[in-house]
């Protein structure tokens, strides 16, 4: 019998988050955006203080997470960002997008919500109603686009 266990879904603002949260957040985003994707630069930038953190997590490990920040803090419109799944091909990267966007319409009253994202991953975005929104352009070495989703 194969029994699908449905991930936990955890949603905090920076000053809520434990330290040992905020370690394996951050340790995460490094795992794969620093070495992973062979990828130097600054993940710390000072917008996490003011952003909403959601990770999914299967038996206390993360499985996917992201932030949603504040309008004025990383780009002008609210945006969400730091998106990451661990576990590929299972839906958890969809999920929490979908629960960002949900935790954008709740916490900050989103219509419009922006991301940088990283042009192969567009038709991801598009999945869950983001549209291009700019030509692309270079961001720590990679081509990213503008996406953004409108209620």
């Amino acid at each position: 019998m194969n029994i699908e266990i449905k991930p936990e879904l955890h949603k905090k603002t920076f000053q809520d988050l434990s330290t040992d949260e905020l370690y394996e957040l951050l340790r995460v985003r490094s795992e794969v955006f620093v070495v992973e994707q062979n990828c130097v630069y600054q993940d710390l930038d000072g917008d996490d203080q003011q952003s909403i953190h959601l990770w999914l997590t299967i038996a206390d490990k993360v499985i996917a997470l992201a932030r949603i920040c504040p309008a004025g803090t990383h780009m002008q419109n609210i945006s969400i960002g730091r998106v990451i799944t661990t576990v590929r091909g299972k839906g958890y990267g969809k999920q929490i997008m979908l629960d960002a966007i949900d935790a954008a319409v709740e916490h900050f009253g989103a219509t419009t919500i922006d991301i940088e994202a990283q042009e192969y991953a567009k038709g991801f975005y598009e999945g869950v109603g983001f549209k291009q929104s700019s030509a692309s352009f270079m961001l720590d070495g990679i081509p990213h686009i503008k996406m953004t989703w409108t209620k």
